[in-house]
Formats: structure tokens, C-alpha cells, sequence
């Protein structure tokens, strides 16, 4: 029986929650997992129970604890990364939800940031927090809470109500309602946030009537955050590390130096590039946040999101048919040499970063006689390396950082010939890492430098494994000619 000492990581996304134990080299233990539900009470709007996500979770965990030999005495610390934005209101009191979780996706808050737009304010809600205001964040879903119940905004004036994205939600059950945190990745989301500053802005609280009594202390990634409670989990572990979910997969890549960048290919595509210690403000609509503090140190990042990536081969499979399960995309591709002159814009829900065009459409260009379903394919996973192109040579241009390689998760990483498609329109290398469940993966490491399993982020760094490196093979001449064909199609793909 090893006693070795685990970072237990708790990854609750979306979808679903689930738990890692991690070891000191950073490598896979066990874990559990288990799907979160989803409601939908009308159109545009995503709602979830955060009761519900609770239990799960500390379900997952105690699968895992229940497992392991040496029981609970081998975990060291715990790290969390979480669905980024997730609004929760709770009773500080009884630590009962007091209104339906809404969601990152949920739509149901656009009025409240066409009101910021209308009365001009959007350019100041960007300089402070860094954010393009937007019904993502949380700053909207919690004024629409409050906004709708005149009584709750009573009681969260009066200090009876806590506001939290889920990492605060699970803190806050895990140490039994004794403590009330965020760490600054997760409230650089919330729109409320002064990134520059690191506190809460008084003058955006006041602009949404958003009382400060409801927000979280904010705290480091990595340290002393918080104890669980023994009636929780059966005795005292330290809470070392926390953080959003993409911040924690970039730093899940090591990507501690400015210009280091990542890519996590999944439905849609998050690109986190690290810019050092400076918030560089975007001329491409891309979003400033913070990407970690550590040792502290605040560094900062600049995010592009992509719309369709994944969901484009999905759009293959359910909406033309020619293929059967995803998997199948890269085999069909591979049947021909390239597009054959086919290009294809996927804006099934418009153009995101760094075009911004919400009523643009998906457009395919180039169709010819003998066009075939594999053109139409190669084409598919061209776009998805087009796209995060676009985003890179803006963050290269926000930045002034020349990008010296492309570190990649996500499922579509796993695909060899979208990675070798993206390193030839870059012209620089990606590397794709042996483990690329990088977002659980930053938790730990996270947590582990903060209860000292790991001395200091170079500890880290040897511990991240390649898997393959791919270098770009292609002529400069036949990059541009691609690239340009590319344009063309996007100009037509475009509302305006």
C-alpha cells in the first residue's frame, strides 16, 4: 500500500463533475465522473440547480476517496477549476440556493447589457474589468436576479444573500458555509472586477445597483484558500488551489512565459495567450483577464473565444450525414490531397473573435463539379485552424509578442491532422501534450505549489510531458494562398 500524498481535483464543469487524484508527478491516479443537468425554462435561457451540482460533486469525490487505499489521510490538498461566470445566489444563513444557477450560456440577461450599451457605458465596463459587457458575465445575471424580486435585493442589501460563481458555491459547501472566496481568475469573469486595481469596483456595483455585501473575498490561485470542513469529507484538508477553467488549462499547458499560448479544441475554442505582468488592452475586441495570481504575483492574459469548432463536425454528421461519428472526419479528409479550392466559414451562430459579426452566416465557397463530401471535410477541420489563426495574429498584434508555439487540448487535439493543419497556418509549431486534460491537470498544479507537493512552477513545468510536437511543413507561398481564400470566403460570410 503506497502513502504516497494526492492532490484530490475537482474539475465541475458544465456538463458534468468530476474528480482526479493526482499524484506528484503529475500523473492520473483514479477519478470519477458524473453528467449535471441542464434546464431550459424557455428559449436562450440555461439554468441549473445548484443543489444539484453540489451533490454530484461530492458524490464524485467520495467515489474516489472511498477507492483509495490509505483512504483520505493521502490527500494533501484540494484544487478546483469550475465553469467560468455561473451565477449562484445562496442564504448566507442556511446556505440554501435562493434562485436557479444561471449559466454562462443563458441568454436570458442580454437586456440588462443593451441597457449598458445604450447609455454608453460599455467602453468604461471594458477599460476596468477588461471584458466586452456581455450576458456571459456575471454581472448581468446577478442585477436580473435581484432586479426581478424586490424582497432579495432587500435581503442582499442587508448582507443576507452571497453571490458566487461555483467555485465560490463549492468552497462554500465544502467548508460548511464558514468561508466566502473566489480567486481573482474567476472575478476578473464576473464583469464587476477591477483587474488592474485587484478589487471590486465600486463604481460597476453601483452602475447595476449590485450590493458589495454579496461578493466573496478574492483570493490567490495558489495557497492557503480555504480548510473543509470535517463533517464534509471526515477530517480538515487544505483548499490550495482554484481557478476558471480556461486559466487553469493554460497553466495545466505550463504556459508561465509571455507569448506562450494554448488552445483547447472543443465544441467551440478557447485561446488563452499569457502576457506577463501587464493587462495589454485589446484593439480586436479580444477579452483581458487575469490568468493567475501566484507567489504573489498577478499575470494576465488575453482570451479569444471561437463559436464553431467542434460542433462544425458535428454539423457534418447530424445536418449533411457524410459521416457517422465524428472520429470519421480525419479519415475522410485524408482521402484527398487538400480542398480543392472549397473553403468553409462555419458561422452556424455568427463570427466570434476577432470579426464580431453576430449575423453572419455560414458560407461554403468553391464548389465545383467534382467537389466530393471529402473536400467538404478537409475543409471543416481547415476552418477550425483558420479561425484560431484569426485570434492568434490578433493576440500577437494586442500583445506586440510574436507566438512561438501552440500548445493544444480538447478533444479535436487528439486529431492529427487538424494539429498539422495548424501548425502549417501558423508556421510555428504545436505541441500537444501526453495528458491533454489540462484544465483538471492546472488545478492540481495549482493546488499542489500551494501546499508545497511542488517547490515552484519549474517543478511543474518537468512534470508537463510532450506527446508530439508538430512542425509546419508547408511553403510560405502556399500558406498565403490559403490564408487569402480564406479571407475571401470570410468577407462573404459576413452581414456588412
Amino acid at each position: 500500500m503506497s502513502n504516497e500524498q494526492l492532490i484530490l481535483a475537482i474539475d465541475q464543469g458544465t456538463t458534468s463533475s468530476r474528480v482526479v487524484l493526482v499524484n506528484s508527478n503529475g500523473q492520473f491516479v483514479d477519478l470519477a465522473q458524473e453528467e449535471i443537468t441542464q434546464i431550459f425554462p424557455q428559449s436562450g435561457w440555461v439554468n441549473q440547480d445548484a443543489r444539484h451540482i453540489w451533490e454530484v460533486t461530492l458524490r464524485v469525490v467520495r467515489q474516489v476517496l472511498d477507492r483509495l487505499d490509505g483512504g483520505i489521510e493521502r490527500i494533501a490538498a484540494i484544487g478546483i477549476t469550475n465553469q467560468r461566470e455561473t451565477t449562484v445566489l445562496w442564504n448566507r444563513t442556511t446556505g440554501e440556493p435562493v434562485a436557479p444557477a444561471i449559466v454562462w450560456q443563458s441568454r436570458q440577461t442580454a437586456e440588462i447589457i443593451q441597457d449598458i450599451e445604450r447609455r454608453g457605458r460599455a467602453e468604461r465596463y471594458q477599460a476596468v474589468t477588461g471584458l466586452v459587457p456581455d450576458a456571459y458575465f456575471s454581472a448581468s445575471k446577478i442585477a436580473w436576479l435581484l432586479d426581478r424580486d424586490v424582497g432579495l435585493r432587500a435581503r442582499a442589501e442587508a448582507g443576507d444573500i452571497c453571490f458566487g460563481t461555483i467555485d465560490s458555491w463549492l468552497i462554500w459547501k465544502l467548508t460548511n458555509g464558514r468561508t466566502h472566496v473566489t480567486d481573482v481568475s474567476n472575478a476578473s469573469r464576473t464583469m464587476l472586477y477591477d483587474i488592474r486595481k485587484g478589487e471590486w469596483s465600486e463604481e460597476l456595483l453601483a452602475d447595476l445597483h449590485i450590493p458589495k455585501a454579496m461578493l466573496p473575498e478574492v483570493c490567490a490561485n495558489s495557497g492557503e484558500i480555504a480548510v473543509s470542513d470535517p463533517s464534509v469529507l471526515g477530517r480538515p484538508i487544505p483548499i490550495t488551489g482554484s481557478a476558471g477553467d480556461q486559466q487553469s488549462a493554460l497553466f495545466g499547458q505550463a504556459c508561465f512565459r509571455p507569448g506562450e499560448a494554448k488552445n483547447t479544441y472543443g465544441t467551440g475554442s478557447f485561446l488563452l495567450m499569457q502576457t506577463g505582468t501587464e493587462a495589454m488592452t485589446s484593439n480586436s475586441r479580444l477579452l483581458t483577464t487575469i490568468a493567475w495570481e501566484v507567489d504573489g504575483e498577478t499575470e494576465y492574459a488575453l482570451e479569444g473565444s471561437i463559436f464553431v469548432t467542434g460542433s462544425a463536425v458535428q454539423w457534418l454528421r447530424d445536418g449533411l450525414g457524410i459521416i457517422r461519428q465524428a472520429s470519421e472526419v480525419e479519415a475522410l479528409a485524408l482521402s484527398v490531397e487538400d480542398t480543392g479550392g472549397v473553403a468553409f466559414v462555419p458561422a452556424l451562430s455568427g463570427l466570434g473573435a476577432p470579426h464580431w459579426d453576430a449575423d453572419a452566416r455560414g458560407t461554403i465557397v468553391g464548389i465545383s463539379r467534382g467537389t466530393t463530401s471529402a473536400h467538404i471535410a478537409r475543409a471543416t477541420l481547415e476552418a477550425i485552424a483558420m479561425q484560431s489563426r484569426d485570434v492568434l495574429k490578433a493576440m500577437e498584434s494586442d500583445a506586440q509578442i510574436e507566438l512561438a508555439e501552440l500548445r493544444v487540448d480538447g478533444g479535436a487535439a487528439q486529431n492529427d491532422l487538424l494539429m498539422q493543419m495548424q501548425a502549417d497556418l501558423l508556421g510555428v509549431p504545436v505541441v500537444r501534450p501526453r495528458n491533454i486534460e489540462t484544465t483538471v491537470l492546472g488545478a492540481a498544479y495549482l493546488a499542489g505549489l500551494g501546499a508545497r507537493v511542488w517547490a515552484g512552477r519549474e517543478d511543474v513545468r518537468e512534470s508537463w510531458e510532450v506527446d508530439r510536437r508538430f512542425e509546419p511543413t508547408i511553403a510560405e507561398s502556399e500558406r498565403e494562398a490559403r490564408i487569402v481564400l480564406w479571407q475571401d470566403a470570410v468577407d462573404r460570410a459576413k452581414s456588412r
